[in-house]
């Protein structure tokens, strides 16, 4: 590896060593691109999906082909055309669905009330006892039928963030660390 910006090896200050071995800090999850069946039919539900939740849009196409991506301060979630037909399955390999985070459990109320006047189906916002005592969330599916999730942050969430730099073991780091019991 290269000496480059931020030290040694080109790694930030965040990089962490444990135990002889440096790690790289993941800092966020910064774009996925969904493939969809149908471009103007997708567009439309996204576009609301994403105003709903204050992203912005933008349309410029990659390498010939439509894109749309919808983007806020911290991610990106772009659709393209699908290049085969098959309907997406969740439990094939592959995307099972995927997560939004707001702060708080009216937020993900407001986003179910928002939701349906979009005219989507979402679930009833609830709490998920199974995932963690405290997490409340609602889903809906897109117009291929890819899940989506919206949670409220839970205590397990803000433990790891207000946490992170006492977080030393690999496996369990929460547990070990004395923070939380194990299941």
């Amino acid at each position: 590896m290269q000496s480059g910006a931020g030290g040694p090896g080109g790694l930030s200050s965040r990089g962490r060593t444990v135990a002889d071995q440096t790690t790289i800090e993941t800092v966020g999850l910064d774009h996925f691109y969904l493939s969809v069946s149908d471009m103007a039919a997708s567009e439309r539900f996204y576009d609301g999906v994403m105003r709903l939740l204050g992203f912005k849009k933008g349309t410029n196409p990659i390498a010939g082909e439509p894109h749309v991506h919808y983007y806020n301060r911290t991610m990106q979630i772009t659709l393209r055309p699908a290049r085969s037909g098959t309907e997406h399955d969740a439990y094939r390999p592959g995307l099972h669905h995927f997560c939004m985070r707001v702060m708080t459990t009216d937020e993900v109320d407001q986003v179910t009330t928002g939701l349906r006047g979009l005219g989507i189906r979402p679930s009833q916002p609830r709490h998920y006892p199974q995932y963690d005592p405290d997490y409340y969330a609602v889903f809906f599916e897109d117009p291929d039928g890819i899940r989506i999730e919206v949670v409220a942050e839970f205590r397990r969430r803000r433990l790891i963030r207000d946490n992170w730099d006492k977080l030393d073991e690999f496996e369990d780091p929460l547990v070990k660390a004395g923070l939380l019991e194990k299941d």
